[in-house]
């Protein structure tokens, strides 16, 4: 996403295309993807430089997967690019938890699938957690704060910016703001006691 760039557009090409695609436009859909590729393809690097560097799911993979699960949406009335890139970014993180999913025997051999979490970035050791145990957790905050738990969703796996996150979900930034220190403390906390309940310490 180019820098200072929003990914609310309402005029915009892709803004466009998603309309039509939504009142049944085939033709629009196929059109929109050498437009959104790049940033989609962004996304997923975001999102796979979380993950073990052994993970078996390339970026290329991921975003092919998200693609086929985002075309796949019927009755989605598309609003504007911000719309499509934050449903984007939900695909993302179901497709890598339905991976680690497939590869959960792999776990009894310390092989299963991890990411690292900040508490506070730049300032906290990254915590070493599996994905499923952060998607456990990511669910357990959706039932707390659905709002927050798409703010985790939109910064953390999407890679957007506070003020792009706020555009998405059409509230302030200092909403966004509060949201995220509130739902990152929440969740680094549930993951910690999660982590100590497998390890049995």
């Amino acid at each position: 996403m180019p820098q200072g760039s929003s990914v609310v557009d309402h005029t915009s090409p892709v803004s466009d295309l998603l309309r039509a695609w939504g009142q049944g436009n085939t033709q629009a859909r196929d059109d929109l993807l050498p437009l959104v590729y790049a940033e989609l393809r962004a996304q997923a690097v975001r999102y796979m430089q979380r993950e073990r560097r052994d993970h078996t799911l390339q970026p290329t993979a991921l975003v092919h997967e998200a693609y086929l699960r985002l075309i796949g949406q019927t009755h989605v009335s598309w609003q504007n690019r911000a719309h499509f890139f934050g449903l984007a970014a939900e695909m993302m993180r179901r497709v890598l938890v339905d991976h680690a999913r497939k590869h959960q025997a792999a776990k009894r051999s310390g092989g299963a699938m991890r990411v690292a979490w900040d508490e506070e970035a730049g300032t906290t050791p990254p915590l070493d957690c599996e994905l499923l145990l952060l998607d456990q957790a990511l669910a357990e905050l959706a039932v707390r704060d659905l709002r927050q738990a798409r703010v985790v969703e939109l910064r953390y796996f999407g890679g957007l910016s506070e003020q792009e996150a706020a555009e998405v979900l059409a509230v302030s930034r200092a909403t966004v703001t509060r949201d995220w220190q509130v739902a990152r403390a929440w969740l680094f906390r549930r993951m910690t006691e999660g982590i100590t309940e497998v390890n049995g310490d």
